[in-house]
């Protein structure tokens, strides 16, 4: 009698956990969130790939991805007791998005479509902890919410999860959505359901992305060098630019979002409602000036709550000296860059006297 009682109440648990999954699965899209799974915290596969990865160096001046890798392999000891992750994405892009436009475009700024309205961090956070609090109602646990906010393998835990595979471009994509999404993660101990995992990519034979890349970051298939992504330049990366990057950077001064423009999955990309995410300051149509002649308090007032601030003023600088002096040959940007030759920071001033070299020889087979 007892083993029956036993039986029966190990059943109406594993009952009431599914129930809670397809729950979860439900109010998360309330919240906002665009997909969501559940996997286990098994991804000693996947910090294998990244001990390879930091092995080659790829990571540059990132060293915070050199710190903490067993916490990234082993998710119980960032968070004691955890035993399932909850994944979660966000969609991103609004409707309007015009990066490959941009990109012809060499007088004006492209700032990657994540980055042009506010910054996703905190939003998500909030909205996480809602989905955690509402399921701590259901069924008392204990969680913990993250959004790029710890040594986390993230992408690694959503294909876990089930909500894309790794592209060649190193990126999540997702049949149904593409790519321009954030993710996110909670940290529970409840012993829920588990989702289905991507274990194959649906890339094939396609190199779209690596053929497209300005700076040919992509080592082969899955394989970036963060050292020569513009991604990483603009934004990580806090000192000069090798000069024989600087001319492939084109007029891209936040991040680079080449290789999800060419990707045929995001043709499936599914937009943001968000406000938040909407562009701010005219970062979607800006004129690569007007930006340059920010003071340092109009960069702080016009970042607040921005990812840009990310790479300060002196790297917003620098990234804008390099884009004009891509640009096509102008006396206003000439002028506009003359206006900085004696700025404080040598890296600045570094940049704009090759912007001027690189004006003047344009001038010449003007």
């Amino acid at each position: 009698m007892n083993n029956l009682n036993l039986y029966k109440n190990i059943i109406a648990k594993e009952s009431n956990l599914n129930l809670l999954a397809e729950n979860i699965k439900h109010w998360s899209k309330e919240f906002g969130f665009s997909s969501v799974g559940i996997t286990d915290i098994d991804l000693s596969d996947d910090k294998r790939y990244l001990d390879r990865w930091l092995e080659k160096g790829y990571h540059g001046e990132m060293e915070y991805m050199e710190r903490n890798t067993t916490l990234r392999e082993k998710p119980s000891e960032l968070v004691k007791g955890t035993k399932r992750i909850i994944s979660v994405t966000m969609n991103y892009l609004p409707e309007s998005y015009n990066g490959k436009e941009l990109l012809q475009k060499k007088d004006q700024a492209f700032v990657s479509g994540y980055a042009r309205g506010r910054d996703y961090h905190k939003l998500m956070r909030s909205r996480l902890k809602k989905l955690a609090k509402k399921i701590k109602e259901y069924s008392p646990h204990e969680n913990r919410v993250f959004v790029d906010s710890a040594p986390i393998l993230e992408k690694a835990i959503a294909r876990k999860a089930g909500l894309g595979w790794i592209g060649k471009n190193t990126l999540l994509i997702n049949k149904n959505s593409g790519s321009y999404f954030f993710l996110g993660e909670i940290y529970t101990d409840l012993e829920l359901p588990i989702d289905e995992p991507h274990t194959s990519s649906h890339c094939g034979t396609c190199s779209s992305c690596m053929d497209i890349c300005p700076t040919k970051a992509f080592e082969g298939p899955y394989k970036l060098d963060a050292r020569k992504c513009i991604s990483y330049l603009t934004i990580e990366h806090k000192g000069s630019i090798d000069e024989d990057l600087r001319p492939l950077m084109g007029n891209r001064i936040f991040g680079c979002d080449d290789c999800q423009i060419y990707c045929p999955w995001n043709k499936f990309t599914n937009f943001t409602e968000e406000e938040d995410f909407k562009p701010r300051h005219n970062l979607d149509d800006v004129d690569l000036c007007q930006l340059f002649m920010w003071s340092e308090a109009d960069f702080y007032i016009k970042t607040e709550g921005s990812p840009i601030r990310r790479a300060g003023y002196e790297g917003w600088l620098r990234n804008l000296a390099i884009a004009l002096g891509n640009a096509n040959y102008s006396e206003k940007i000439v002028f506009t860059l003359k206006l900085r030759e004696d700025f404080p920071s040598e890296i600045v001033r570094e940049h704009v006297i090759w912007a001027l070299e690189e004006q003047r020889k344009k001038y010449e087979r003007y």
